[in-house]
């Protein structure tokens, strides 16, 4: 495979603009609770599109998931769980937050949750000390951690801004359940439990992905990544089902699915594209993997930070700042700033990591 590092970059965007975007059509759902939207958008995002697209595009998926070690399957799905915990709460954060900020400090910590852990567990960081010019790559990943933090501590003084600002009537026209306290805290949690997302590829990328492309008939090398995620997420799809349904008959919403006031067949479609957008996301971001070469180390901050800026940029479409004053606005602009940094720092850190 001749890596296009170039490309990889570009798909790594596109699913960033596709992550960023995916909540957008839940806004046309309409007299359904959350957890009916949710769980028609899980059964497609994460079990009916996966499954029909590595049927389509990878000829051996069956034969190769067979022949995969059951621990390494073992830790996709415990991955795909944890990463299910934190898309769970992602939707409450986006509910409670909205899109730009929401999506910009669960990104932020998302990434450097999902950057720094794995070279942790794996060992890579006592390596890299070992080797010349092993330090700087490590001062470098450490230094776009606390970044990171500080452009989250600085955008969530801007939601705290905001919140002081705004009447209640500007925040739920925005935002209809804006809470800064709540989301906030939701928003740490969905943050790091999501970076389980991170951990599942790597694990699959060093067993399952290898095996696609050498089982006959081989996968191509641009869609390799798609029987690993299969794993993945149905770990988060077994999280996120028992969840909505518990809401469904604890709030007696079981009805929504067949109800007449609503508008069934809008419902129905645009959670299920919400979840297409969604799945497209993970799409883009395993066929940057099969172009990046030996950046791929990067491509986790480089597809948050894409996240970070098309959620920004959604924010203000839709007007979820409006009303907030020029300081509150300077300190958004600040802390998403930060958070872009944070990541280029990130990255160059994982450009500088030692070969071998």
């Amino acid at each position: 495979m001749d890596a296009t590092p170039f490309l990889g970059v570009v798909l790594y965007i596109v699913g960033g603009l596709s992550g960023a975007s995916f909540y957008l059509p839940f806004k046309g759902v309409r007299r359904w609770a959350w957890e009916s939207y949710w769980l028609v958008y899980c059964i497609a995002a994460l079990l009916v599109v996966p499954w029909a697209l590595a049927l389509a595009m990878s000829p051996n998926v069956v034969s190769v998931l067979r022949a995969t070690p059951w621990q390494t399957l073992g830790l996709c799905y415990l991955f795909g769980a944890m990463w299910g915990a934190g898309g769970l709460t992602w939707g409450l954060m986006i509910r409670y937050l909205g899109v730009g900020l929401g999506v910009a400090i669960g990104c932020g910590l998302c990434a450097a949750v999902g950057t720094l852990v794995p070279p942790l567990v794996q060992g890579d960081f006592q390596e890299m000390v070992a080797k010349p010019g092993g330090i700087p790559a490590l001062v470098a990943l450490l230094a776009g951690v606390a970044i990171s933090l500080v452009g989250i501590v600085v955008t969530g003084a801007a939601g705290m801004s905001k919140e002081r600002e705004m009447s209640e009537e500007q925040k739920k026209a925005a935002v209809a359940e804006f809470n800064f306290t709540k989301g906030i805290l939701v928003a740490i949690f969905s943050g790091v439990m999501s970076a389980g997302m991170s951990f599942g590829v790597r694990t699959a990328d060093g067993v399952i992905t290898p095996l696609a492309k050498t089982t006959a008939p081989a996968t191509p090398d641009l869609w390799s990544g798609l029987p690993g995620l299969v794993v993945i997420l149905f770990g988060g799809f077994t999280v996120n089902v028992v969840w909505t349904l518990f809401l469904n008959f604890k709030n007696r919403t079981t009805g929504d699915y067949a109800k007449p006031e609503a508008p069934l067949v809008l419902n129905y479609l645009l959670s299920a594209f919400a979840g297409v957008l969604w799945y497209l996301q993970m799409v883009f971001y395993t066929m940057g993997d099969s172009k990046i070469g030996d950046y791929k180390f990067s491509g986790w901050s480089v597809f948050m930070s894409a996240q970070i800026i098309f959620s920004t940029l959604w924010g203000i479409v839709l007007l979820e700042w409006k009303g907030a004053s020029p300081r509150t606005q300077k300190l958004l602009a600040a802390g998403l700033a930060i958070l872009v940094l944070s990541l280029v720092v990130i990255g160059y850190g994982n450009y500088l990591k030692p070969a071998g």
